[in-house]
């Protein structure tokens, strides 16, 4: 048996927004559609724009290169951008009650070795900062026939570190400290334009190595895993030698979850040491099952995730990927229409978010992880089972009533049923979730 302990006389913080995503599901006529309105229900609080056309990315949508077509325009006028797209898109995102999270740059070229289209450092630094200064006064102060969105968190490229060779880079056709320039130029004068915005980047492609490399030598290196580590490294020396604003680093990983918090520290401590202590850690790029879509055990999974980054130092979580057409898509069906038993963990964990305080939590087993939050409409406990066995649960609850409690399971006969039982003893299915409203 395994014993669950939950105090909600013992607060410990907020409820991170774990439950952000990668994208919408843009299908054809769905813009006022069913699977928008489910994210709405499931209170996603962000979504980063990023492959959002498609992994040949697009020709239309939130990409600088779709939105500014002709480098060589006058950047100051209006009529050099195309907006029309990713207006309704946002648009969208807004009526839903979700903020989008706005990535300038381009989308990956996976077929980049037929021909590479977008993904070259831009021939004028500077001009292109002017043009992303643009794309923010267009959605958040109106230019253009534009929007007051308020978008606040603006990320400067992604994963410019995808492979140590050029040749092979499906994200950035120049060099590391091309990309330095890059983000030194846009950050300094995206932050003077707009002191009250966000700015961060690089999206990195994560931190697989640090447990079978030597941080501190590392330099110049040929493996893959090796050279983001060696990019982030230089990075930070290079934002802090020359005192660049940095009010968020993301990076992505497609690991297991143990992995996922040991990744998680080495970023923050990084970042702390080099002075920015007030630098938010946001994995903004994350799936750990994908090929297993559908199943219940993806749910489990991606439920558990969410409750072990909840407490590691990342302070926000952005799944990858919500646009059904993608095969990264463990939200939606592409083929039914419907949602996936995937999308109850971001509905739970939404719950969670909309109660607001964290209170203390402790399962003695490491297969179940556990997570409870409270707030004015009430109190709930989400448990999630990674072992491929049914395991028998003692919950035990101080500080608030069980009097009319409910109980919701997720699992492979199950998606989201309510069901009755024992509050204080129940059984939790194998890849299973189990959620309890107090």
């Amino acid at each position: 048996m395994i014993k669950v302990h939950a105090n909600f006389n013992k607060s410990i913080g907020k409820i991170k927004p774990m439950h952000a995503i990668n994208n919408m599901p843009t299908v054809p006529n769905d813009w006022n559609g069913t699977l928008f309105g489910k994210l709405r229900e499931a209170n996603v609080p962000y979504s980063r724009l990023h492959d959002t056309g498609g992994y040949f990315g697009g020709a239309h949508y939130v990409d600088i290169p779709n939105i500014f077509p002709c480098f060589d325009a006058d950047e100051n006028d209006p009529e050099s951008y195309d907006f029309a797209f990713t207006d309704a898109l946002l648009s969208e995102i807004c009526a839903n009650g979700i903020k989008p999270y706005y990535r300038l740059g381009v989308s990956i070229e996976n077929h980049q070795y037929i021909k590479p289209y977008h993904i070259f450092p831009p021939r004028d630094y500077e001009k292109w900062a002017r043009i992303c200064e643009h794309v923010i006064l267009h959605y958040n102060e109106g230019w253009a026939n534009g929007f007051h969105m308020g978008i606040e968190y603006w990320e400067i490229w992604n994963e410019p570190d995808n492979q140590p060779d050029v040749k092979d880079n499906v994200m950035w056709k120049g060099s590391m400290e091309d990309y330095f320039r890059l983000y030194e130029v846009t950050a300094r004068y995206l932050k003077q334009k707009f002191p009250q915005l966000k700015f961060g980047g690089y999206g990195s492609c994560g931190f697989y190595a640090i447990n079978s490399v030597d941080v501190s030598q590392i330099a110049n290196s040929s493996s893959r895993t090796e050279y983001f580590i060696e990019f982030f490294v230089k990075f930070v020396e290079y934002i802090r030698s020359r005192k660049l604003p940095l009010d968020f680093f993301s990076w992505h990983s497609y690991a297991g979850i143990k992995d996922m918090v040991d990744f998680a520290k080495f970023p923050r401590k990084a970042l702390d040491e080099a002075g920015y202590t007030d630098c938010e850690i946001h994995l903004n790029e994350w799936n750990p099952s994908f090929h297993l879509r559908g199943k219940a055990e993806d749910a489990a999974n991606v439920m558990a995730n969410m409750i072990a980054m909840q407490n590691s130092p990342v302070d926000m979580l952005m799944y990858y990927d919500s646009n059904v057409m993608s095969p990264y898509c463990g939200i939606f069906d592409p083929v039914g229409g419907g949602v996936f038993k995937t999308y109850y963990s971001f509905y739970i964990f939404g719950q969670l978010y909309s109660l607001g305080e964290q209170v203390r939590c402790v399962a003695d087993s490491g297969d179940v992880y556990a997570l409870a939050a409270k707030g004015e409409q009430g109190a709930a406990i989400v448990l999630a089972n990674l072992s491929d066995a049914e395991q028998e649960i003692s919950l035990s609850i101080d500080g608030t009533s069980i009097e009319n409690a409910r109980i919701f399971a997720v699992d492979e006969s199950c998606e989201f049923c309510e069901v009755a039982g024992d509050v204080g003893s129940m059984r939790i299915c194998a890849k299973g979730i189990k959620f309890i409203k107090l």
